[in-house]
């Protein structure tokens, strides 16, 4: 994915700006680490829990008709595990030590998450759209392509921002 590194960018300036935090991760809802910032822990593992995670808190929202998931936050011995919705198919999740600030650790975890899910969904937006194939003009220099078709005025996208969508029960 093209936005990788600028993904990371922003989980190293958010581990930067709340020091208690120990981990954090971008991935896919269903369980691909995007980026990863994630001493000690196994990435991969932490993605494929997450999105397990994910599943019942998706079920749990649609089951008590709480809306679409936003976050889930897990509360050990030692510890924290939060996750965020991250744009529309993408997930944030913070390891944080037991002497953070919680309400610190919302802020900060809600403006990435919102900040990586712009960033994730330009990405797929762009993979996603068919690149313009180019004329040539008769000196061999390509011509500009054509301007993309305008959107229609006020046509929702069906998932509000920084949700998930839903998944079956």
């Amino acid at each position: 994915m093209a936005a990788e590194r600028e993904v990371l960018d922003e989980l190293q300036r958010l581990r930067a700006r709340v020091p208690l935090l120990s981990g954090a991760l971008a991935a896919s809802a269903d369980g691909l680490v995007l980026a990863q910032d994630t001493a000690g822990v196994e990435a991969e593992s932490l993605a494929a829990l997450t999105a397990a995670a994910l599943g019942v808190a998706v079920r749990l929202t649609d089951a008590t008709a709480r809306g679409s998931f936003r976050e889930l936050l897990v509360r050990g011995e030692k510890g924290y595990v939060a996750t965020y919705a991250a744009g529309s198919s993408a997930v944030l999740t913070l390891l944080a030590e037991d002497r953070i600030n919680v309400g610190r650790l919302h802020l900060e975890g809600r403006r990435a998450g919102t900040r990586i899910g712009a960033l994730v969904d330009a990405a797929l937006e762009r993979a996603a759209t068919p690149q313009p194939r180019t004329e040539h003009t008769r000196a061999g220099v390509p011509a500009r392509p054509a301007a993309p078709p305008p959107q229609p005025p006020g046509q929702a996208t069906g998932t509000p921002p920084g949700a998930l969508p839903r998944r079956p029960v």
